[in-house]
């Protein structure tokens, strides 16, 4: 399945701020490990988005646990699971 979670932040930007650095290298680790193939803002800034590569519900569950952001009480997601069936060319 592949996991698509958006986030909702949940306090004032100057306070996401404090966590972001953990944040971006919480994301960094998490693409080189091969578990996340996209991740950005939203384009209103009301939260991000992540995009796993084909993973079990446990495992996205465990990413999300790792997230600073959540860790942090900054931000809460909401998780999308599909299939994944079509997909393009070397996913």
């Amino acid at each position: 399945m592949f996991h698509v979670f958006t986030s909702t932040y949940l306090q004032p930007s100057d306070v996401i701020e404090q966590t972001r650095p953990a944040h971006l290298k919480f994301l960094e680790a998490e693409i080189a490990a091969g578990r996340l193939l996209l991740a950005g803002r939203q384009g209103d800034g009301s939260g991000g988005v992540l995009i796993t590569t084909d993973m079990t519900a446990e495992e996205a569950q465990q990413l999300h646990d790792r997230d600073p952001y959540v860790q942090a009480g900054v931000a809460r997601y909401e998780r999308h699971s599909f299939n994944g069936a079509y997909r393009a060319s070397g996913l």
